[in-house]
């Protein structure tokens, strides 16, 4: 398939771009020796992350009001640290919900995007807010032409308003944008945006017994093991 109109691409981030749940649980690993404790961090950064989505389906229902995503992980971070057995004072906790800013890339993460921005308008688009995309974009390297959120859509993905939003803030149509990501249910909100669609396989974002997420759904318009291979296929 051509994607002569295609102009931007947009990528998710966590889970697409970097690495969540080595990141957390190496930030674990390294401030529970410091201070002498034995906690499960693969416990704790699954469960850090598994109330993602449930507290951003509670403000696109309306049942919070819109409370950005560092909101959103404090507030999960306070429900889980007694769950396992962590007391931190309240520096503690804002310094450690910044982990999020902090997160480590996959390792084509970084070669790929470079590539691709050659020929296309490179964004984030990201439930992350503003903040976190640009202070991580910062800490990685990552060379973003534009830093999109959902944020600025004031609605969390998979709500097409969010893949809209990005599409008139670079000033396209929807069909002139690819979606990139290796979630189905995000590239499934894309497709319904009209935005063209990219599955990146992460085999391992949730570990080593993943079920999830390991086959591109069969409508999307390009599939790639990782970045390299998207710039492969999309002649970069």
């Amino acid at each position: 398939m051509g994607f002569e109109g295609v102009k931007a691409l947009t990528f998710d981030v966590f889970g697409t771009v970097v690495d969540w749940r080595t990141s957390i649980i190496e930030e674990g690993e390294v401030w529970g020796r410091e201070r002498g404790l034995e906690v499960d961090w693969v416990g704790f950064a699954d469960a850090w992350r598994a109330g993602y989505g449930p507290a951003m389906k509670r403000v696109n229902e309306g049942e919070l009001p819109w409370t950005n995503i560092d909101g959103l992980h404090r507030m999960i971070l306070e429900e889980i640290i007694g769950e396992f057995g962590i007391e931190m004072e309240e520096g503690e906790q804002a310094e450690w919900n910044r982990v999020w800013h902090r997160l480590k890339p996959w390792g084509d993460s970084l070669a790929g995007i470079e590539r691709l921005r050659k020929k296309y308008i490179v964004a984030s688009l990201s439930n992350g807010n503003v903040a976190l995309l640009t202070n991580m974009a910062k800490n990685a390297g990552f060379a973003w032409d534009c830093v999109l959120s959902a944020e600025l859509a004031g609605e969390y993905k998979p709500h097409t308003a969010v893949y809209e939003k990005a599409a008139t803030l670079l000033g396209l149509e929807t069909a002139e944008v690819m979606m990139v990501a290796a979630h189905g249910q995000d590239l499934a909100g894309a497709r319904r945006a009209g935005m063209k669609t990219a599955f990146v396989r992460r085999a391992t974002e949730y570990g080593p017994e993943q079920v999830n997420d390991l086959t591109a759904p069969e409508w999307v318009d390009l599939a790639a093991g990782d970045f390299l291979e998207l710039a492969d296929k999309l002649g970069c």
